[in-house]
């Protein structure tokens, strides 16, 4: 081993002093097209960095994440700007708390870390309609992604707002932002819109200057780079550790002939949806490839360095054959672990950067401690459709026929679709999505009880009893848009018209649910609490809430809550909102907890929406280790 690192030593010193003359001058960071490298202050520069989503970890571990990132050796990041997490109403913009992008751009720099940017305005990511606003969807024709004019009017307006608050962090402005990503894998889209491209790029110079390099990143095909690639923008290609180093850069080369080489989305693990058996990427293969492509004199961006998770409603989704939702941990099998806590593909990883830079002295810091809290029992509140005053406290929408989530203008979470049965169905009588139009997953009840659901794609009918005039409600879960590929046009609720029997069902009173806005007011566990009937101790089926407490005990630690003989649904503790769980259809089995979440001396509140059927003890289990990788079955 101690050969073989001598070599790649010996090579990789050569290739340096091939890159370029050395200049002295201002700050500056370019590209030497002649001698195939970056330039940073004038001197041959080749970049290891890591992606790290700040949209994915509480603010609080920022700098816990950049440390230890910087430990292993790294001297850049790769961050992207989710537009939706920013601007989720138009025209209302966040840049606070855990969306406070300059304090985070502040941390890399005080870490020493460099920053490579990608701000979109599309960003993948496995997040939410890949960092797509869902309003941009109230244009109905829009077509995103173009040189469509409402959609080009609306990425404008958000870059003249973002673009100002980056370009002081531009390393030739005196910040650690080197390079500045043009959208995102565009040539893996339908409309290879080259006016789009380039209005993109002329708003990029417009607002950040001539000498920023701009860069894109397309797969590693000849039709990606061919779509994904414009005169002015530098190319760079992605890829994981099957693939031909070679013949990749190869390809990277007929479109860039000179210049660096770049694989700025080297994949260190992959993503899980629902259903999936849980991804894993072995550290000695990650870590042969990277010493592979380093030693060729590539700069390299692993993809994920940490994942870190899907807080709330942001996870994404695929639609290939049928629609596939991402889970709510972003764990990605990385080096650093959806907790942020170092693995043995980090120090595999490191082992081979030390080979070609020197890495920080000092051990690498520890993992954040861990609790295991134990069992708490949850209480049930009430079924969705006896809390409609509290959860819905604007009241329906009345409409012949159904309405979007996006119409209605609540892009996120659950609505209710309520109408009448028209006449009575002794006999089971089936209830039909003719044109697929449940997005995504539809939880059906007649007078307060659970008949069955509907889901896209793969559960189009069920069955209906009842009598004429009895209340039919349909609660329907936006699972997240998708965010890769056509179609990402994902409008979300009942986006068709329903039939029972041979009725097309009219009529319909639609209930925006602001859950999460009840539970951030201190419902349902303030004394104020209102229409919330007295707390049982029994389970039930179909869409209910429930409720309990992890008493305090004078710590604040990461945990992990596991729901064991739970179906399906959502959690939130001390109103923040973690995310689904789906133990049923698995991988992930528990939900990440931090630390700083918890209180210390009070009560900690737990709400949970049950979408399904809770089991009969109520019981949350707070565990000192997660379990992603179970999948137990289909539901």
């Amino acid at each position: 081993m101690a050969a073989a690192a001598s070599f790649l030593f010996a090579v990789y010193m050569v290739l340096s002093t091939l890159c370029g003359s050395l200049v002295t001058g201002t700050r500056s960071f370019s590209i030497d097209y002649k001698n195939h490298c970056f330039l940073k202050d004038g001197k041959p520069f080749q970049y290891i960095s890591g992606s790290i989503h700040y949209s994915r970890i509480p603010q609080y571990y920022w700098k816990d994440r950049l440390v230890k990132m910087y430990m292993a050796g790294l001297n850049a990041i790769q961050v992207y700007i989710p537009w939706n997490f920013h601007e989720a109403v138009q025209g209302v913009h966040n840049f606070t708390g855990d969306r406070d992008l300059e304090h985070f751009l502040n941390l890399a720099n005080q870490t020493g870390l460099l920053v490579i940017l990608r701000p979109g305005p599309y960003i993948c990511a496995e997040w939410e309609m890949g960092g797509l606003p869902a309003w941009l969807l109230q244009k109905p024709n829009i077509i995103l992604r173009s040189a469509d004019t409402d959609y080009l009017e609306a990425v404008s307006n958000w870059f003249a707002v973002l673009l100002p608050k980056i370009k002081p962090w531009l390393y030739i402005n005196g910040g650690n932002i080197i390079t500045v990503q043009v959208e995102n894998e565009y040539g893996s889209y339908f409309a290879c819109d080259y006016n789009y491209m380039r209005h993109l790029r002329t708003l990029f110079r417009f607002f950040l200057g001539d000498d920023v390099v701009l860069f894109t990143t397309d797969g590693n095909t000849d039709k990606e780079m061919t779509c994904g690639t414009l005169d002015g923008l530098y190319a760079t290609v992605d890829f994981g550790t099957d693939t031909n180093i070679t013949a990749a850069f190869n390809r990277q080369r007929r479109f860039e002939p000179q210049g660096p080489l770049v694989n700025s989305e080297f994949y260190t693990g992959w993503l899980d949806h629902w259903g999936d058996q849980h991804a894993m990427v072995g550290a000695q293969k990650v870590s042969r490839v990277l010493g592979e492509m380093l030693t060729m004199g590539a700069s390299v961006n692993m993809y994920m360095f940490e994942g870190g998770t899907n807080f709330g409603y942001w996870n994404g989704a695929d639609h290939d054959t049928r629609f596939r939702s991402v889970v709510t941990s972003y764990d990605y099998d990385a080096p650093l672990t959806e907790a942020g806590d170092p693995t043995e593909k980090l120090l595999a990883i490191r082992d081979v950067i030390k080979q070609f830079r020197d890495i920080p002295p000092g051990p690498m810091p520890p993992a954040t401690p861990k609790f295991a809290y134990g069992f708490v029992t949850l209480e049930k509140i009430g079924n969705i459709s006896s809390l409609l005053d509290t959860i819905s406290p604007l009241g329906p929408v009345q409409s012949k026929y159904p309405l979007t989530f996006e119409e209605m203008k609540q892009y996120y979470g659950y609505m209710l679709y309520r109408t009448t049965l028209p006449h009575d169905l002794t006999e089971p009588t089936p209830l039909i999505s003719p044109l697929n139009g449940v997005h995504d997953r539809a939880y059906v009840s007649v007078n307060g009880v659970f008949q069955g659901l509907l889901q896209r794609d793969n559960v189009l009918v069920m069955n209906v009893t009842g009598q004429q005039g009895d209340t039919l409600d349909i609660l329907v879960e936006n699972m997240g848009r998708v965010n890769f590929g056509s179609k990402i046009n994902d409008y979300k609720g009942l986006v068709s018209n329903l039939i029972l029997g041979k009725d097309v069902l009219t009529d319909w009173k639609i209930y925006p649910l602001d859950i999460d806005g009840a539970i951030s007011r201190g419902w349902p566990h303030s004394n104020s609490r209102k229409s919330v009937p007295s707390p049982q101790r029994e389970p039930s089926v179909g869409p209910t809430l429930y409720m309990g407490t992890l008493q305090p005990n004078g710590l604040a630690r990461d945990t992990f809550l596991k729901l064991i003989e739970w179906t399906k649904g959502q959690v939130w503790i001390n109103g923040v909102n973690l995310g689904r769980y789906w133990p049923m259809r698995g991988p992930q089995q528990t939900l990440y907890v931090p630390g700083p979440l918890l209180s210390t001396s009070l009560p900690n509140n737990i709400t949970l929406l049950e979408l399904e059927g809770a089991p009969a003890h109520l019981r949350v289990l707070f565990m000192d280790r997660p379990q992603l990788n179970i999948t137990a079955g289909k539901s």
